[in-house]
């Protein structure tokens, strides 16, 4: 037995395992494609071996996607072969690396904890090389391997990922500056970590983070900008380190030096952060593990969970600082559903509760309070959402019994915090946090705040305090009526939660302990209404909704007895395949000929009551296999589909089990995109996924885009997988109803993360998902510019994964405004970049209106004059010729009349002259082109004298270029504004003295402030002379 023990322990060598745990799958597989990458190419020669495995490569998908999987895990496991391995994965990967992008982030998601050290190193090596080779998608990989760096943990294993991660960013620094979003990642992750690395040990680390963190804030702060009202409070955190401090001045007290469109600290405040930013510092692990209490652990029973949570992650004193990440994830990425909220399950209040109460440190607490009220300080009713807002007030009520002292701290910081949180804003600050108490009164979070703010449990002081502050929510003083009240009206909440609210913040101190015994010895005083009410309260949810046969009874006797039998028989039995075949009976009576439509409704109510536990939880499987899927469909409700698919439309029984269908719909709306997944999934169902417009038609919406987007919303709250899922097959099999408008990309783009964007990315680049087309993708993208940064961001991602000509959308360049609309403006920008000008481009790119702080056009024009100059400078020609040939009064009256930007003669030149100071000190000839000269000619011929004098340097290269053709080369020039041909209406040419005063009068024009923009009339005619 021990040489076969010893034997199959090498075989290992990607997770740590013990010997009690069995054989991980993944590891499984990838072993599999190791030893058969090793099998085709033992005893060959390196060229042989890659003909080898181009020759496997190429048979197909499957032997494709072993290849690049074994060639991976090898890079993994064998360090020493690594460079030859991830050459060779390069040379033959066929999808843009997806496979492996996609392995990498499933291991860093749910193996990362279990990896052993050399795999760890070897993955961090190869994350390293997919940016150095710049992988599409590679910057969804280090926002994932960031994720992996856990807050308040200063082990030598995770400052070595920290240090790791920062390298790679450091080191390929281009390379991040393309993605706005990795940049606020990158920035909102570290700057969270450098309050963990403050011991005299990690100098050197903190040192290098704040570099990078400072650099990235000082170059790219729009990108940063993104982050919200979070940004504050990370850098509030940091202020007192001496680099820090000069960005937190600036920020507060110079904001343009930061960006011209930045305009203080306000701006920020009143941005909501995104989830994605409040969930990238935690660990997947940590994730996990708070959605379980959250989802699955009922109130009571939460203490050994919260245990081990407290010993995994909040044992050591730096651990103190993860408390702050906990809770504003808590407050805004765990939003729970209206189901989850009225059953038992454990309160996200509960949770927040404990975290404060088991605060060992005083900064620590300060910073907790604040992480939990920080939503409330600048909250608007129409941007800001009240989950948010709701557990710091459900704290504070359901406290105020047990534990008066959490409740009584609670109101001081939320008094306290609105005149001193930011001298300058505290009225923005006490709007804010009134807003907020006026929205838990409007949304009946509380019904009324009078009990809480005037509760005799809490000081005088703090009551007086408290009525100063808001006079508005106390009445005035009766404080036993008030209370009794309150009781009378949040009984819902309090009856249930009253046996165990004492104990939601268990802890191990006694003090606790001897609370709860002293209000459990109260709580017997109430009598045995209150034992009954809290009776009524849970049996209900246990029992009588879910499993009670009585739940059914009314319907039952509307069914004949034949139906009535089945339908008992399918309560009776829990066994999924006797349910199937019972299921089966069921349908086949509904499709004989003497079956009564009238008892339809009945059997649908039915149905969906005894099904209900199947609409609940995840649908799609976690591993995606055929079998896997093929088990996922086999549940009883599907009986209904397959017989659909199997059926002929024109067959009688076909339209009986739609209406069936469509009744079900009404009683269980989430039918509708569970037969999308069938339809998807099945086998039996390949290529008839058009079945569901007749499903949408048969039902009472009678339309098949109002059913789908209603159905695809329905997804997108319940399963975001299963939304990334159906999506390439929702587009493919209905463009008109998903192309013709943004519905459906907002549904998405709203909820996804990286990782879904990536591989949406994937799907779209190998042509098995359109999202966009050129007749309505300029809508949907000029749609979108109202989303959230992300939602926006994403939109741009997936419309330059396809291969749509940036011409198709340019004309968007019209719709936006550089303050509004940052997001589009960087994507179109990098796009820019990369095209060729063409006449319809450059127009756009000039048609922009001129502002001192808008860069967007003299960037643009600058980057194309050291590319692409000779196309640049007969575009502008051709724009100069037409537009100077319009009259100027036509000119005006159409750009008044139109909402978009009209391109002017003033414009272009405004645009051409930014482009000269631009490039005056560099070795750029752009201005030294023919046709630029003779187009500036052209207009400077019949332009009148103020354009003449407010362009004088521009002209003035034209009439060098005029003096260089007709006579010997000169000494320089004595600045003259005009040429001797300009006209000025239709006036004669100007004599010598007249040339000699203009030019004079053109260079104290210079020495002055320039005339304001946009006051010409366009009433000058055009002279006749041009060249």
């Amino acid at each position: 037995m021990e040489p076969a023990a010893a034997k199959a322990k090498p075989q290992g060598r990607l997770l740590l395992s013990t010997q009690l745990d069995a054989k991980d799958e993944l590891e499984e597989r990838l072993e599999r494609c190791v030893g058969l990458v090793q099998a085709l190419t033992n005893g060959l020669s390196e060229r042989e071996a890659n003909d080898a495995l181009t020759a496997n490569v190429c048979k197909g998908q499957q032997q494709h996607e072993e290849v690049c999987l074994g060639l991976f895990s090898l890079v993994l496991t064998e360090p020493t072969q690594a460079q030859r391995c991830y050459r060779d994965l390069t040379l033959l990967n066929r999808d843009g690396m997806n496979v492996v992008l996609v392995k990498i982030n499933q291991i860093l998601m749910e193996k990362f904890l279990k990896l052993q050290d050399v795999p760890r190193t070897q993955l961090v090596w190869l994350v390293r090389e997919l940016v150095k080779s710049g992988v599409l998608g590679a910057d969804g990989v280090v926002m994932t391997l960031l994720k992996q760096i856990a807050g308040g943990d200063i082990s030598s294993k995770n400052l070595w990922l920290a240090e790791s991660s920062l390298d790679i960013l450091l080191d390929q620094k281009e390379w991040v500056l393309k993605s706005g979003m990795l940049i606020a990642m990158s920035v909102y992750t570290y700057l969270r970590l450098i309050v963990d690395h403050g011991a005299p040990n990690l100098l050197t680390l903190r040192q290098k983070e704040v570099d990078y963190c400072i650099s990235m804030l000082r170059e790219k702060f729009m990108e940063c900008q993104i982050i919200g009202r979070d940004l504050v409070r990370l850098l509030q955190n940091v202020a007192r380190i001496p680099e820090m401090e000069l960005v937190w001045k600036d920020l507060l007290h110079n904001p343009t030096v930061l960006s011209p469109q930045f305009t203080g600290v306000l701006q920020l405040l009143t941005a909501r952060t995104s989830r994605k930013f409040l969930a990238c510092r935690l660990t997947p692990d940590m994730e996990t593990k708070l959605l379980f209490m959250t989802s699955r652990v009922r109130f009571g029973q939460q203490k050994r969970y919260q245990d081990w949570f407290q010993r995994q992650y909040l044992s050591t004193a730096e651990s103190q600082s993860l408390r702050c990440d906990l809770i504003r994830y808590i407050c805004g990425v765990v939003h729970p559903s209206n189901e989850v909220l009225s059953s038992d399950i454990l309160p996200r209040w509960a949770i927040i509760g404990w975290l404060l109460t088991t605060c060992t440190s005083n900064v620590a607490a300060s910073n907790a309070k604040l992480a939990l009220f920080y939503d409330w300080l600048f909250f608007n009713t129409e941007k800001d959402s009240i989950m948010n807002i709701e557990p710091a007030i459900l704290v504070m009520h359901h406290s105020m019994k047990p534990h008066p002292a959490i409740t009584a701290t609670l109101l001081d910081f939320m008094c306290r915090i609105i005149p001193h949180f930011f001298p300058p804003l505290e009225s923005q600050v006490r709007q804010g946090v009134f807003n907020s108490l006026t929205f838990i009164m409007e949304k009946r979070v509380l019904a009324h705040l009078a009990p809480l703010f005037d509760n005799p449990k809490l000081d005088r002081e703090l009551r007086s305090m408290l009525r100063e502050r808001f006079p508005e929510f106390c009445s005035s003083p009766s404080p036993p009526t008030e209370v009794k009240m309150e009781e009378s009206v949040s009984m819902e909440m309090d009856n249930h939660v009253l046996d165990k609210e004492e104990g939601c913040y268990d802890n191990t101190e006694a003090a606790f302990s001897d609370d709860e015994e002293e209000v459990n010895s109260r709580g017997d005083g109430t009598g045995t209404g209150s034992g009954k009410k809290r009776e009524f309260r849970f049996h209900p949810i246990k029992e009588a909704v879910v499993e009670e046969p009585a739940d059914i009874t009314p319907w039952l006797d509307q069914l004949d007895d034949t139906m009535k039998e089945k339908v008992q028989q399918l309560q009776k039995t829990s066994d999924t395949e006797t349910q199937c075949e019972v299921m089966q009976e069921i349908v086949d009576l509904i499709l004989e000929e003497d079956f009564e439509v009238e008892q339809m409704s009945a059997l649908a109510s039915c149905l969906a009551e005894l099904f209900r536990d199947h609409f609940r939880g995840d649908v799609l499987p976690e591993e995606i296999t055929e079998e896997s899927l093929e088990e996922s469909v086999s549940k009883p409700v599907c009986l209904v589909f397959r017989n659909l698919v199997t059926m002929q439309e024109d067959n009688s029984g076909f339209s009986v089990l739609l209406d069936m269908l469509a009744e079900f719909y009404q009683k269980q709306p989430k039918i509708g995109y569970h037969l999308l997944y069938y339809l998807k999934a099945s086998k039996a169902a390949n290529g008839k996924m058009m079945l569901y417009e007749s499903f949408a038609q048969a039902t009472a919406l009678g339309d098949l885009h109002t059913c789908l987007m209603m159905d695809m919303k329905a997804c997108q709250e319940d399963d975001v997988r299963l939304l990334c899922y159906l999506t390439p097959s929702i587009y493919s099999e209905f463009p008109d109803e998903t192309l013709r408008s943004g519905e459906l990309l907002n549904m998405i783009v709203a909820v996804i993360d990286s990782t879904q964007l990536q591989e949406l990315m994937c799907h779209v680049m190998m042509g098995t998902l359109v999202m966009f087309r050129k007749d309505s993708v300029l809508n949907i993208l000029i749609q979108s510019l109202d989303w959230e940064t992300f939602e926006q961001y994403s939109t741009w991602q997936l419309f330059l994964a396809h291969s749509i000509p940036l011409e198709t959308i340019i004309p968007i360049l019209q719709h936006l405004k550089y303050k509004e609309h940052p997001e589009a403006l960087s994507c179109l920008l990098l796009q820019l970049r990369r095209e060729k000008p063409s006449e319809e481009m450059v127009k756009m790119v000039l048609s922009r209106p001129c502002h001192p702080e808008d860069q967007f056009t003299t960037s643009t024009l600058r980057h194309w004059s050291s590319r692409h100059d000779d196309t640049l400078g007969e575009h502008i020609k051709a724009q100069l010729i037409k537009n100077n040939n319009q009259p100027r009064k036509r000119q005006s009256l159409r750009s008044s009349s139109s909402k978009l930007a009209q391109l002017t003669l003033e414009q272009i030149l405004e645009h051409l002259d930014n482009l000269r100071l631009s490039l005056s000190n560099t070795k750029n000839n752009f201005f030294s082109q023919t046709p630029i000269l003779q187009a500036l000619q052209h207009v400077q011929a019949s332009c009148d004298e103020a354009h003449k004098m407010r362009f004088s340097d521009l002209f003035a290269l034209a009439e060098e270029y005029e003096d260089s053709q007709s006579k010997p080369p000169k000494s320089r020039r004595k600045a003259p504004a005009s040429s001797p041909r300009s006209r000025k209406g239709a006036a004669p040419p100007t004599n010598n003295e007249e040339e000699s005063a203009s030019s004079s009068a053109s260079e104290e024009e210079d020495s002055k402030p320039k005339a304001p923009k946009r006051k010409r009339k366009g009433s000058s005619a055009v002279g006749s002379d041009s060249d």
